[in-house]
């Protein structure tokens, strides 16, 4: 009789709970505006490129106003795109690959995760990915998969090694014009309220950094709780249910 009315109380409770939005901003790590996104309230989860002039500083200043700190891994995209220092690439063996991602992590302190910047190519292939969740696992790191790609095996291959994870659900910023910005934030109050809990994914931009200082208080007032990323990983972890809704990739 306790495990059944256990059961309807966790039940009643994944209902009644309010919604939950992860917003991470990537890319911060190589102009000085970026640090404007040490303006943004603390639930604004950071994800600092590696081995950026600015990124050891931002993260360690973000880190110390409360945001939760990411590393942003450059992967190789189909588009051939420069990677930056850090980038991750089909060409490497294990042992190089692994290196590369324990150097990121040691020039960002503090990150707790990371996910994926570009990586349209490399994210679909699944040995590589073994080895970034391998590493990840060694030093219990979750993972965002920034779904560049629709053929992703960063989910499975997360799966595979039972590394917490989660995936972009929404890009706010593909389009930095005002109407833009003010549908993909209208689109994520609405995921946010049929889905529960979403991640979205904006970028340090100051039309995106302006546009969030000026209209975060409607999540709030929509009922919807701003919360670090990891706050969401007990939630996905459990549910295993995640369906997200494309709204354009970023390569």
């Amino acid at each position: 009789m306790r495990f059944i009315l256990y059961f309807l109380a966790v039940f009643i409770s994944s209902f009644t709970q309010a919604a939950q939005v992860a917003i991470i901003i990537d890319d911060i790590g190589y102009r000085q505006s970026d640090e404007a996104v040490l303006t943004l309230p603390e639930n604004i989860t950071l994800s600092v490129l590696p081995h950026t002039p600015l990124g050891h500083s931002v993260a360690s200043a973000a880190y110390e106003k409360g945001h939760e700190i990411m590393v942003h891994l450059p992967m190789q995209s189909l588009n051939g795109k420069k990677l930056g220092p850090g980038g991750l690439t089909n060409s490497m063996g294990e042992a190089e690959l692994k290196q590369s991602i324990q150097s990121a992590f040691l020039s960002v302190p503090f990150a707790k995760g990371a996910n994926n910047h570009m990586g349209s190519l490399l994210t679909q292939l699944e040995e590589p990915m073994i080895w970034v969740m391998e590493s990840l696992k060694q030093h219990n790191l979750y993972f965002v998969d920034s779904k560049t790609t629709r053929f992703t095996k960063a989910g499975s291959t997360a799966d595979q090694l039972g590394i917490p994870q989660l995936k972009r659900e929404l890009f706010l910023d593909n389009d930095v014009s005002a109407a833009a910005l003010e549908r993909q934030f209208s689109t994520l109050l609405t995921l946010a309220h049929n889905q529960g809990q979403i991640v979205a994914i904006a970028h340090p931009y100051p039309e995106t950094i302006q546009y969030l200082k000026l209209n975060l208080h409607r999540l709030e007032k929509a009922g919807i709780k701003l919360v670090k990323t990891s706050e969401l990983l007990p939630y996905r972890l459990a549910s295993k249910e995640n369906m997200p809704v494309e709204s354009g990739l970023r390569l």
